[in-house]
């Protein structure tokens, strides 16, 4: 973790800030954000949520009265290979830091229920915050609070957004690194240019070939002695089910090969 400084405002070095911060150019698709931990209890979960951050392409990580984050310890040691750049340049800076340079999104658990008290309302799951963020241009921080009491009343107040997660009224409370992956992934669209999953269109079958598909289904049916005055309603159902799935011409062909083969054995047996 970079110490803090005696220069700049609130103790954050501005050249830190200007080669690192939410100024610095990225390859991301959206707009710059970055993440604050609050007076968190355990390094491991600081180290939690570094891993997150690079799973899905942050790199800016504040911490506001952090725990000692030892490079031995259990922070270096969950944080994967964020271990090796977001944990060891991760900034410590205040609260009014987090206030005075960012656009500021809170998380939390508990939230109110109208528009009586606007200290927790309204709030914004974490799909909806996506949405909102793809058009700002403002950098942006999103603040996590404390293990067992999140944030503050007092500090949530100072925040521009409230996002929480729906999860069982009985139970709604996460662990701090389980709130931060699932609210960082939600906004991977706003982060991640590319993933490791192939960027490939469903190709549906030619309509020639999803009707050679249907004749094929009628030929299985009268293979099979199926009833005939039931066969119109067996093809009407089977044309909405392949109607519904848009199968690929690849999926086509071997299901009309399956019943092809199918209705072969059929007439091979009966004729035995």
């Amino acid at each position: 973790m970079v110490p803090e400084s005696d220069e700049g405002v609130d103790g954050v070095d501005p050249e830190a800030v200007s080669d690192t911060g939410p100024d610095a150019d990225t390859d991301s698709p959206g707009p710059s954000i970055t993440v604050a931990v609050v007076d968190a209890e355990t390094p491991g979960n600081v180290g939690t949520i570094a891993r997150s951050m690079k799973n899905f392409g942050l790199s800016d990580l504040l911490l506001v009265d952090p725990p000692e984050l030892d490079p031995e310890g259990e922070a270096y040691g969950f944080a994967g290979q964020a271990r090796e750049d977001i944990l060891p340049n991760a900034r410590e800076v205040t609260f009014d830091y987090l206030v005075e340079n960012f656009h500021t999104v809170g998380s939390t658990a508990v939230t109110n229920e109208d528009e009586r008290s606007h200290t927790r309302y309204p709030f914004k799951t974490p799909a909806e915050l996506a949405d909102g963020l793809r058009d700002v241009d403002a950098d942006t921080c999103i603040v996590f609070g404390r293990e067992r009491v999140g944030l503050t009343n007092d500090e949530l107040a100072r925040l521009d957004e409230v996002c929480s997660i729906p999860a069982a009224a009985d139970y709604p409370v996460l662990n701090l690194g389980q709130a931060a992956t699932i609210v960082l992934y939600e906004l991977r669209d706003l982060t991640v240019a590319d993933t490791q999953h192939p960027d490939t269109n469903h190709q549906r079958a030619e309509e020639h070939e999803v009707e050679g598909l249907h004749d094929q289904f009628g030929d299985f049916l009268e293979a099979i002695d199926h009833p005939e005055e039931k066969r119109p309603k067996a093809r009407r159902l089977w044309r909405r089910l392949v109607g519904r799935a848009h199968p690929t011409g690849r999926e086509a062909t071997t299901l009309r090969g399956i019943f092809r083969r199918a209705a072969q054995a059929v007439e091979r047996r009966d004729e035995e």
